[in-house]
């Protein structure tokens, strides 16, 4: 970084590289009026133990102001165990909301009409199961699957290169990827098939260079999968979304936004001959986890609001700000609330709506946004060349290039050449934090009882029936969600229709 940027600094033509908002290429945000009509949607990510306790957290943010569900489940849910199995034992409730059945997702949003709200579901391996189990849920309301909206993350490949909760091989888990982009299109639900996400490769030590690289890596090979399978890109292509952290460095996070929309617009029109509806990237933030400590975690508050102003100055389309105490454990009700206000005083009292892309024409944020681009379109190159995303991801390359970033990071940070105020310099002695943790293993044996209850009243030979016929569409080439979502109907449950699938397909093992 130079400590003066001028007219020397950007040799970008306005014309072809900024244009005007709501134009390709989209540097200037993906809609003409952006905030200045309608403000970013505030999303607050939540997920508690049990359904009944989660329900409670979503109308209490809701009627906060919240303006729409962001929902995280235990790693049991997400790897395809039951509440009942011995794998999940211990894990029942503890990072997430524990889903079992459809009756625990109609409890989760009971007394919240699915047809008046938004609800974005952080679920990969197993996230057909719960799209079908929300279809389920919204029938149940009187509400038919046209009328539902809000976004299924989707996102496997980021699963295998940073966070883990994989299960079956890539092969077999694009086809479920694809699938759901399929039923989405042929249905006309108002809802995005997939959330294509940096927020994961960020939080485990890319640097933002990366984290814009390697999303669109995978975005190419999602699109590439679903037009092999007949698919036709525009029809799907504008239901792409795309799900970004932001980190501590304002005016490098606002540009990488920037330079982000402007690249996937190239690329999409140059791969694919994509329309501006599917060259039109539309994202989500959330404020970065990794950055938030737990020493004197009201720090945290501050790290929030630039990452959240970050966010906004970059033309987010929503935003999920973290809780000050996240480093401890899960947000309490209070430090959700003011995480929620943090996002309302922006929008409403700092005047950063009021103006389309405001950092528009500064040398050093053009020059930093032409810079980010060219290094993603870079990294982009050696992925292709690799053969593409899953390609890369069996050689590693991701992985070693991030674990190489946070390595750099770490050794930054502890040998205080990067500051973090209250760990490594303005430190004291000052207490942390007391944050009382629920009775898990009263919570799961709830949840254990809930379940068997569903399995005692269920028709065991309906489900027999329809484990059966999730299984022959494994085995054969049909797409698998219409026989999900009766196996949910009949009150299957996600272990059991993960574990149909399994026996097919088997689970990946990482070389």
């Amino acid at each position: 970084m130079k400590p003066v940027y001028g007219p020397e600094d950007w040799s970008g033509d306005p014309v072809r590289d900024l244009g005007q908002p709501g134009k390709f290429p989209f540097t200037r945000g993906p809609y003409p009026q952006m905030y200045s009509q309608r403000l970013w949607t505030m999303r607050q990510y939540a997920g508690f133990g049990t359904a009944q306790e989660t329900n409670r957290r979503f109308r209490q943010l809701l009627a906060a102001g919240q303006m729409g569900l962001s929902t995280a489940f235990d790693l049991p849910t997400q790897m395809g165990y039951d509440s009942d199995h011995s794998m999940a034992q211990g894990e029942v409730g503890r990072v997430g909301v524990a889903i079992d059945t459809v009756d625990d997702l109609a409890e989760l949003f009971r007394e919240i009409p699915l047809d008046q709200v938004s609800t974005s579901m952080t679920i990969n391996a197993t996230a057909a199961i719960l799209l079908a189990m929300y279809i389920v849920a919204g029938e149940e309301q009187g509400v038919p699957p046209r009328k539902l909206s809000g976004t299924v993350q989707n996102d496997v490949l980021k699963e295998y290169i940073a966070r883990g909760t994989y299960i079956y091989p890539a092969g077999p888990s694009l086809r479920l990827v694809v699938d759901i982009f399929r039923f989405i299109t042929d249905e006309e639900m108002s809802f995005n098939p997939i959330s294509i996400s940096g927020y994961h490769m960020r939080e485990a030590g890319a640097t933002a260079v990366q984290e814009v690289a390697f999303t669109l890596a995978n975005a190419l090979e999602y699109v590439r999968v679903a037009v092999k399978a007949g698919l036709a890109i525009d029809t799907f292509g504008p239901r792409l979304s795309f799900f970004f952290a932001s980190h501590n460095d304002l005016f490098e996070e606002a540009a990488k936004f920037r330079a982000a929309r402007r690249l996937w617009a190239r690329l999409a029109r140059e791969e694919f001959g994509a329309g501006d509806a599917t060259a039109r990237m539309r994202f989500h933030t959330q404020t970065g986890g990794v950055t938030l400590h737990a020493q004197q975690p009201l720090n945290n508050v501050v790290r929030v609001t630039v990452q959240a102003l970050a966010a906004v100055l970059g033309g987010t389309q929503s935003l999920h700000t973290n809780g000050y105490d996240e480093a401890l454990a899960l947000p309490t009700a209070a430090s959700a609330t003011l995480a929620l206000r943090t996002q309302q005083i922006l929008g409403y009292e700092s005047g950063v709506a009021q103006v389309v892309d405001p950092l528009a024409g500064s040398y050093y944020v053009e020059s930093l946004t032409d810079s980010i681009e060219a290094g993603a379109r870079a990294l982009i190159a050696e992925v292709e060349a690799l053969g593409g995303a899953a390609r890369a991801i069996e050689r590693g390359f991701f992985q070693d290039a991030i674990a190489a970033s946070a390595y750099e990071l770490q050794k930054a940070q502890e040998g205080g050449e990067q500051v973090v105020v209250g760990v490594n310099r303005f430190t004291d002695d000052s207490v942390p934090l007391a944050i009382e943790a629920p009775d898990f293993s009263a919570l799961e044996s709830r949840q254990r009882a809930s379940l068997a209850e569903v399995k005692r009243k269920r028709d065991a030979g309906a489900v027999r029936s329809a484990l059966g016929a999730v299984t022959s569409a494994a085995a054969g080439t049909t797409p698998l969600l219409p026989s999900i979502i009766e196996a949910v109907r009949n009150r299957a449950t996600l272990g059991e229709i993960s574990d149909a699938l399994r026996a097919v397909w088997g689970v990946y093992r990482p070389v």
